[in-house]
């Protein structure tokens, strides 16, 4: 077995993936014309959610990896990291001081895969269709500081702010700002189903079985139109079940990849006992796994039961129980390579403090054992996360000071029932929608946040955060993400666990892989290749 890792290098206000060692070799699968890369990822329409992989409702990594394989955006992140650039745009840019009006230019002969051309109307329709739709996923808030939308010919849009946003270009690189055709995606309500029809680097079919994609192909589109230099002609990404699984699939050549998510027992024995064709990569994460409460809700409500959790929690004996070697403690909503990053959570808890649990919940006369269920997904986050949530519900119980229970849900079920506030506490993970400090705030603090938290901080929302985004030099914010971090320390309205790692299997012979798949576990199909060689552009 060879293997790869990656090294991030965290700038401030930029994440950067550098390759530090990788190398090809012969060998491999037998994977037929299409490389075919596995997933434990699930997509399926509901009558909650009907629309899956529709850009103006999608909201996890999972679709969020077909959406960037078949919708383009104006901007993209470029191979490696760093500041948006340039994508189905040929041009974009602030055009005043304060951040509050960007203007872009489409690239020329920009067209939807069935041929159709692609206008500045079309942008405009399709950032429009989001924010009138309000998809209960709250995908929509990432486009919600747009106040206008102006064109100028065919191939010019100039975005109009509310307020001042240096984060803008990095939201437009994200999946809801996918371009799509008004003729096949209507404008108020989601398209229902499992189709997709965009202009990006694959055109998209899935083959579907109860409701659910079992097996999802891409082709590429000849229609294409941007930088993306793609190395293959078509990739399967297949769904299965769980990770054991999706290894044997790997084991007996009948997929080339394995990606998220991968067990922490497969990736110890990936590395104890390598096997001959196999490759391991590695990626530093910057997923992340926290706790989230319903402030609402009668045992979430009080702080000081918020608090005395964050006391209980020892993060170091549920990583080494539960992901040795995957994960390290999360002492911050910002990831600790991520820069802005401070230690909040350990500056006032440390680790384990029973003696001060006990202390908030009597100075608050809260009557122990303060009892508790704790919800979280059974299939969308790995293998280990049942036992993740045993040890936490083991660790609160043996405190004395709580009596927890815990429940397991799919996601199809868990995800609509936790935004409908079922859920008084809750686990969460998150993958960045873009790599600034923002996105591990907003998503959760702001107004419209993708949890359907009720909890309100005005210091948060009605300064520090516009404040945070008014400063197109990332680096002079890092005073305010501090406060940011001091504040939901002290609240409590998330309890951040652990940051992972990222880790990818592949047979020998497909290359690319180390950018295919990136440190906020992104999809780049497109990098994928058997061998040395490329198919001709």
């Amino acid at each position: 077995m060879n293997r790869k890792t990656l090294v991030l290098s965290a700038v401030i206000g930029l994440l950067a993936p550098v390759l530090a060692g990788c190398g090809d070799s012969d060998g491999g699968s037998d994977g037929g014309d299409a490389i075919v890369v596995g997933t434990t990822d699930q997509y399926a329409a509901t009558k909650d959610a009907p629309a899956p992989l529709d850009p103006a409702a999608a909201y996890d990594i999972g679709t969020w990896n077909i959406l960037r394989q078949t919708v383009q955006t104006l901007m993209q992140i470029p191979r490696g990291g760093g500041a948006p650039v340039p994508e189905a745009a040929s041009k974009c840019g602030f055009t005043d001081r304060e951040n509050q009006s960007y203007r872009c230019t489409l690239r020329e002969g920009l067209q939807f895969a069935n041929g159709d051309p692609i206008t500045a109307e079309d942008v405009k329709y399709s950032i429009q269709r989001t924010q009138d739709i309000k998809a209960a996923s709250g995908v929509y808030a990432l486009m919600g500081n747009v106040d206008a939308l102006e064109t100028n010919g065919d191939s010019e849009i100039i975005f109009h702010l509310k307020s001042s946003d240096a984060t803008f270009p990095y939201k437009l690189s994200t999946p809801v700002a996918g371009i799509v055709s008004s003729k096949l995606y209507p404008k108020n309500k989601v398209r229902d189903g499992f189709e997709i029809d965009g202009s990006g680097p694959y055109t998209f079919k899935a083959d579907v079985k109860d409701d659910t994609i079992v097996q999802a192909t891409f082709t590429r589109n000849p229609n294409y139109k941007g930088d993306r230099n793609i190395q293959n002609d078509k990739v399967e990404l297949r769904s299965f079940k769980d990770s054991d699984s999706m290894g044997k699939a790997l084991d007996s050549a009948d997929i080339d990849v394995m990606t998220r998510a991968m067990s922490p027992q497969q990736v110890q024995k990936m590395l104890r006992s390598p096997k001959d064709g196999i490759q391991l990569t590695e990626l530093p994460g910057l997923e992340i796994r926290f706790l989230g409460f319903d402030t609402d809700a009668p045992a979430a409500k009080e702080k000081a039961v918020r608090q005395a959790v964050a006391y209980t929690i020892d993060r170091g004996d549920l990583i080494s129980k539960v992901y040795d070697g995957m994960a390290e403690p999360l002492y911050s909503i910002i990831p600790s390579n991520v820069a802005t990053h401070t230690n909040s959570f350990f500056n006032k808890y440390g680790d384990r403090d029973l003696a001060k649990a006990e202390s908030t919940l009597s100075d608050a006369s809260i009557n122990t054992p303060v009892k508790l269920t704790l919800h979280y997904t059974s299939d969308h986050y790995g293998a280990g996360t049942q036992k993740e949530f045993e040890t936490l519900r083991d660790q609160l119980n043996s405190s004395g000071l709580f009596d927890v229970s815990i429940k397991g849900e799919e996601w199809k079920n868990f995800r609509p029932n936790q935004i409908d506030g079922d859920y008084e506490v809750y686990g969460m993970g998150w993958f960045p929608d873009f790599p600034d400090p923002e996105n591990y705030i907003v998503p959760f603090l702001d107004a419209d946040n993708t949890l359907n938290s009720p909890y309100t901080n005005n210091t948060l929302r009605g300064q520090l955060i516009p404040q945070s985004r008014r400063e197109a030099d990332r680096s002079a914010a890092t005073k305010t993400f501090g406060k940011i971090q001091d504040i939901v320390a002290d609240d409590v309205p998330v309890l951040p666990l652990w940051q992972g790692k990222t880790y990818v299997a592949s047979h020998d012979d497909i290359a690319g892989v180390e950018w295919a798949v990136n440190s906020s576990a992104e999809l780049s199909l497109w990098e994928l290749r058997r061998g040395s060689s490329a198919p001709a552009a």
